[in-house]
């Protein structure tokens, strides 16, 4: 790959990862739970999504996919209702008074009795993978930006391989800077009523944008 390229395509990757999302939301949500260390695992499974479905679009399955009405459908309604089930669950999530968000997430013996459980690694891994796996937000933007930094007349697989790495690595850096965000705000949030509070915004973001994947159109 030409070293202009992939200039270019950092310079894209960045502003891709930036951009406010789903995947944001979530590490947000996870930092200022678990802090930045328990939101990484959950950020490792934001990162394997992100290849599956910049391997999907690489290889030209995203385009049949966006081309599909019923496996598109499919897609977004999968993805829709899995965003309202963990902003529903956000939204649900009990608070307790006397304690930081992070007690549970520290692992710290003086934690306070009635702390919440942390959310299990593998649990944690899911959801971020699921998260971008289900998103056709993101698959039919792959769709649409990565074929302008592939040249045809060169081996493809290279070319995704670097386009994915370069994807991964930038998406790394941006959420865990949103986890670490979160976790800075985390000791604002001790109250019963601030923890509720964050609990519902952030549950709200991701039922809104479960609902709203409902909207997304397929590429003409």
């Amino acid at each position: 790959m030409d070293t202009s390229i992939w200039w270019s395509y950092f310079a894209a990757a960045w502003l891709i990862a930036l951009s406010p999302g789903s995947g944001a939301v979530l590490s947000v949500g996870h930092g200022l739970r678990y802090g930045v260390q328990g939101a990484s695992v959950t950020i490792l499974g934001l990162q394997a999504g992100l290849m599956g479905i910049t391997l999907i679009a690489g290889v030209g399955v995203g385009s049949l996919l966006v081309a599909s009405a019923t496996a598109f459908t499919v897609v977004k309604v999968l993805g829709a209702l899995y965003l309202l089930w963990l902003g529903w669950k956000q939204w649900r999530a009990p608070v307790h008074a006397g304690h930081g968000l992070l007690d549970d997430a520290t692992g710290n013996a003086g934690a306070s009795p009635g702390a919440v459980p942390m959310m299990p690694a593998r649990q944690r891994f899911l959801t971020g993978l699921f998260t971008n796996l289900t998103n056709p937000k993101g698959i039919v933007f792959m769709v649409a930006v990565l074929p302008q930094f592939i040249v045809a007349s060169r081996p493809l697989l290279p070319q995704i391989g670097v386009l994915m790495l370069t994807t991964v690595a930038v998406d790394l850096v941006v959420m865990h800077g949103y986890a670490f965000t979160g976790a800075r705000l985390a000791s604002l949030l001790r109250s019963v009523r601030a923890q509720r509070a964050q609990n519902r915004l952030f549950g709200g973001v991701l039922m809104a944008m479960g609902a709203s994947l409902m909207w997304v159109r397929r590429a003409a």
